[in-house]
């Protein structure tokens, strides 16, 4: 029987790194390279490898993500069965969520990376990118958007988070777990997710910034009022519980709504934002009078990726949009 063939897209981070001639670890390992350091990713699948970027995790952009989304639509339309990508573990949740979210074939896309250098004992990344191949070989895995395989685990873009600083078992998913995992050689998945549509893209997406705002104790909203004079184009509020911000936090809302779009998130990082409980001001029933939308029950990080995608890409409707996810304008 033929091989799959799986495209990989090497964008850097830390399963490419070695030590640079300063102190430190640089990504300079090449797709190529990282891909010869796993001899057994030969009996699974036929690779084509493509050395997309060398950055750290934290310089990759939209810009980045949205030319790595059209590489993989026509790795797809010449017959790619799989995609890997792998790259620096900081940023991993963001970019499977925007894969998710612009990436419109259904074949697999797994990202992946290591929060082990390959010059550390008890380096991660060649397991994990074998485990990776073997998850985009697989049709279990087809038709379920974007997935993070990490630790031998497979995670919804969705759900994913990176919930720790250094372990190898680094990601989460929450509140699900995750879908399935990789043992003895075997792709097993336990659960499913229904893939939302994947936002129209647009040929050329305009730059937009979107600040992300965590708000704490006895905070007066003034940085919200500040990113809204300083050019951004939206804003996602973490606010308190479930949706809350002061009422001086609120006043700042009702004069930045009007002209830029207003996303609310919760900062606790689990739960869906409340829509029809809270009636003081600066609750969730207060923001909605003053123009706000709900996250639903994205967190800030995935919030603000859709906000900017939906932005970058003229979309309309965006309390629509974030309906998808539990939230929006109405109860």
């Amino acid at each position: 029987m033929d091989q799959p063939k799986i495209a990989v897209f090497a964008l850097g981070g830390t399963i490419a790194t070695q030590p640079g001639q300063s102190a430190g670890l640089i990504p300079t390992l090449t797709g190529e390279a990282l891909v010869r350091t796993v001899p057994q990713l030969a009996e699974l699948a036929r690779l084509e490898v493509a050395t997309f970027r060398q950055l750290p995790g934290p310089d990759l952009a939209f810009a980045d993500l949205e030319a790595l989304a059209a590489a993989i639509e026509n790795a797809a339309s010449e017959g790619a069965d799989g995609i890997v990508v792998t790259q620096g573990t900081d940023t991993i949740e963001e970019t499977a969520f925007v894969l998710d979210r612009i990436v419109a074939s259904d074949i697999p896309v797994i990202v992946t990376g290591a929060m082990r250098s390959p010059v550390a004992p008890g380096a991660d990344g060649p397991a994990n990118l074998l485990a990776a191949v073997r998850v985009a070989a697989s049709p279990a895995a087809r038709g379920l958007g974007t997935l993070v395989v990490f630790d031998d685990d497979i995670h919804a873009a969705r759900f994913v988070t990176k919930a720790h600083t250094s372990r190898p078992s680094a990601f989460r998913s929450r509140p699900s777990g995750p879908l399935g995992f990789v043992v003895e050689q075997r792709v097993r998945m336990v659960a499913h997710v229904n893939r939302l549509p994947p936002i129209g893209r647009c040929a050329a997406p305009q730059r937009h910034r979107v600040a992300l705002v965590t708000l704490g104790l006895d905070d007066d909203g003034a940085l919200i009022e500040l990113a809204a004079n300083q050019g951004y184009a939206g804003i996602v509020i973490e606010g308190y519980g479930g949706g809350h911000v002061s009422g001086v936090a609120a006043q700042a809302v009702s004069r930045v709504s009007p002209n830029i779009p207003v996303v609310i998130a919760s900062r606790t990082g689990a739960g869906e934002v409340l829509s029809c409980t809270y009636g003081f001001p600066g609750s969730e029933i207060d923001l909605g009078k003053r123009g706000a939308i709900r996250a639903g029950w994205l967190d800030g990080i995935k919030a603000r990726i859709l906000l900017t995608l939906l932005l970058r890409h003229e979309a309309n409707d965006i309390a629509r949009h974030f309906a998808l996810w539990g939230g929006g304008t109405a109860a």
